[in-house]
C-alpha cells in the first residue's frame, strides 16, 4: 500500500513510500482510510520544528476517517462496512488515575497515531476498536475527516472554557483549530465574536467572516489591544482563546482578557514566554490550558457536525494522496485553512 512516511528527524525528509497491508490483533480494526487532515503538527514535523518525540520512520496522519475492512477476533459492535472516525490517542496504558478517570487523553504513556505509531496517510491504517466513532450518514468523508480539529476544539471551548449570551469573545489564530474553536464560541451566542490574525492569514481570515465572526483582524495594521478596550464596556474580553502557534500570544491575550474572564490556550508555542504574569495575577484571570479530547467530546463534536451547527466544508481543500506534498505546500503556505488527503 501507499503510505506518507517521515523518515527522521531532519527537515523535509517525508517521502511517499510501498508498504504491507497492516496486521490486526484481536482488538483492532483494518480501516481503508477514506480521508485524512493535514495537521499544522504534520508540518511542523516536515520542517523538523517539532518539539515532541517521534518514533521514526512513521507514517503521518492523525486526523482521519474510513471504512472498516477488517475486525479483530476480539472486536464487538462494528462490523465490515462500518463508516467511521479514530481517535488520536493510539496507546494508552490504561491503568494510571488519568485512564482510570477518563482522561485518557492525558495519560503519561499516551502515544498518538503519526508520531508514537503509524498514522492514517496511507491507503490502510490499524486503529483499536476503542478509538472508534460512527459517523452519521450526513457528514461527508471530507468533513469527517476534520472531526479531530472540531474535538479540539470543543473540548477547548464547550468542555473547559464559558461562553453567555451577550459575552465578547476573541480567538487569536484563525488555523483550523482556531475557525473551528469560533464556531464552538459562537454556538454560546457572543455579542462580538473577534478573531485576530496576520498579514498571511488574508484567505482565513476571510473564512472566519464567513463562518461568524463578527469581526476580524490583523495584528501588523490594527491596534488589536485598543480596539479590544475600545469594545462594549470596555473592560475587555470575556474569554480569550489561543490559538495561535507562537507563545507571545498569552502577553496579547493577557491584555485583552477583562477582569475576572478566562483565557483557555490550545496553541503550542516552543519559545519561552517572556512576559509578566502580573495582569493575570492582578486581574484574577483564570489561565488554562487544553489538549486533546475524549469519548464524550468526538460524540459531541460529531453530532454538531451532522446537525450543521459546525461547519468543516468551507475550511478544507481536498488532494489525492498522490499530491500530498502540493496539500501540505498549500497549507504551509496558507492558501487554504485546511488540506485533506484522500487515498
Amino acid at each position: 500500500m501507499r503510505a506518507i512516511v517521515n523518515l527522521e528527524g531532519r527537515p523535509d525528509r517525508v517521502e511517499m513510500q510501498e508498504r504491507a497491508v497492516p496486521t490486526i490483533g484481536a482488538d483492532d480494526v483494518l480501516l481503508r482510510v477514506r480521508a485524512v487532515g493535514v495537521c499544522g503538527s504534520d508540518l511542523h514535523q516536515w520542517h523538523a520544528t517539532h518539539s515532541w518525540p517521534v518514533s521514526y520512520p512513521v507514517v503521518l496522519g492523525h486526523e482521519f476517517a474510513g471504512e472498516v475492512e477488517r475486525v479483530g477476533a476480539a472486536v464487538r459492535g462494528f462490523r465490515e462496512g462500518d463508516r467511521v472516525v479514530s481517535e488520536t490517542a493510539a496507546v494508552v496504558c490504561g491503568a494510571c488515575a488519568c485512564c482510570r478517570g477518563g482522561l485518557y487523553n492525558l495519560c503519561p504513556e499516551r502515544k498518538g497515531f503519526g508520531y508514537g505509531v503509524d498514522g492514517a496517510m496511507a491507503d490502510r491504517v490499524r486503529v483499536p476498536a476503542r478509538c472508534l466513532h460512527r459517523v452519521p450518514d450526513a457528514v461527508r468523508w471530507e468533513d469527517a475527516a476534520l472531526t479531530e480539529p472540531a474535538c479540539v476544539a470543543a473540548n477547548a471551548v464547550l468542555e473547559l472554557s464559558r461562553v453567555r449570551p451577550g459575552d465578547f469573545v476573541v480567538v487569536l489564530g484563525p488555523g483550523p483549530i482556531g475557525l473551528m474553536a469560533m464556531q464552538m464560541a459562537g454556538l454560546g451566542s457572543p455579542a462580538e465574536l473577534w478573531v485576530v490574525g496576520t498579514r498571511r492569514d488574508g484567505a482565513r481570515l476571510a473564512a472566519a467572516r464567513a463562518l461568524g465572526a463578527t469581526r476580524t483582524l490583523t495584528a501588523e495594521d490594527e491596534d488589536v489591544l485598543a480596539a479590544a478596550r475600545a469594545c462594549g464596556d470596555r473592560l475587555g474580553a470575556h474569554l480569550v482563546i489561543d490559538c495561535a502557534g507562537v507563545s507571545a500570544a498569552v502577553g496579547l491575550a493577557l491584555e485583552m482578557v477583562r477582569p475576572a474572564g478566562q483565557i483557555t490556550k490550545v496553541g503550542w508555542g516552543r519559545e519561552p514566554l517572556g512576559v509578566s504574569l502580573d495582569p493575570l495575577v492582578q486581574k484574577a484571570v483564570r489561565l488554562q490550558g487544553s489538549y486533546s479530547h475524549n469519548w464524550t467530546t468526538w460524540e459531541r463534536a460529531l453530532g454538531l457536525l451532522a446537525s450543521g451547527a459546525v461547519l468543516a466544508e468551507p475550511l478544507r481543500h481536498v488532494f489525492p494522496l498522490s499530491e500530498w506534498r502540493a496539500a501540505f505546500e498549500a497549507m504551509d503556505s496558507l492558501q487554504v485553512p485546511k488540506s485533506v488527503l484522500v487515498p
